[in-house]
């Protein structure tokens, strides 16, 4: 008997990870935007600690775990089908891993002078989410990527290293435009994704057929 000729099949899956992700993302970037765009609370230690905390485990562990579901159910048992879902578990997986390091970062107090890299591979890794899902008719997942590209093209500018800061120590012009846009996509972004959370965990489980579910 050849063991290989039997397998175990799985049916198909409606329930879709996909809400973990976009709830901890969404609230990470609640959080992160507005102290960004008000200034409020004032950065301090106990902030920085408290901010890369909630950045490690609500952005970093949600998306990640999002991510390897997604993987997991592509792969080994094949009970999600969508070709999208190849995108979300990459992104899922890759933005979950570099929020650890954000998360730490921030809780460290450590600079940010050598994110301008990280920044020019993310603004990839959105665009490329972009093309993947306007192509595939899901355009609110694909504005959920152009905010994220936005914000990474802010941060590109609070990460250059030739932007001086003035001489009172305040940041330099280029940190501070980058900042004020980070914070604003961070909170834009965030409240979409509250509603991606909302529109899609309502669609699968109670009938809706609101966009972006």
């Amino acid at each position: 008997m050849d063991p290989g000729k039997f397998a175990v099949i799985f049916p198909d899956s409606a329930f879709v990870p996909v809400v973990l992700g976009f709830f901890g993302l969404g609230t990470g970037y609640l959080i992160y935007g507005p102290q960004e765009l008000l200034r409020a609370p004032r950065r301090s230690a106990d902030v920085d600690r408290a901010m890369g905390v909630w950045g490690i485990f609500m952005p970093g562990l949600c998306q990640l775990l999002a991510g390897i579901y997604l993987f997991v159910g592509l792969t080994w048992f094949q009970v999600f089908h969508d070709k999208a879902l190849y995108m979300a578990a990459l992104a899922f997986s890759a933005y979950g891993i570099h929020w650890f390091a954000l998360g730490w970062n921030r809780f460290q107090r450590t600079g940010v002078r050598t994110d301008a890299g990280m920044c020019f591979a993310f603004v990839i890794l959105s665009v490329l989410g972009m093309v993947v899902f306007f192509s595939a008719g899901a355009w609110p997942v694909g504005l959920l990527f152009t905010g994220l590209a936005c914000v990474y093209v802010s941060k590109f500018f609070i990460s250059l290293p030739f932007d001086k800061p003035r001489q009172d120590g305040s940041p330099g012009v280029l940190a501070t435009a980058g900042e004020w846009g980070q914070g604003f996509f961070h909170t834009v972004t965030g409240l979409w994704l509250m509603y991606l959370t909302f529109a899609t965990t309502l669609n699968i489980t109670s009938g809706y057929s609101l966009p972006g579910g």
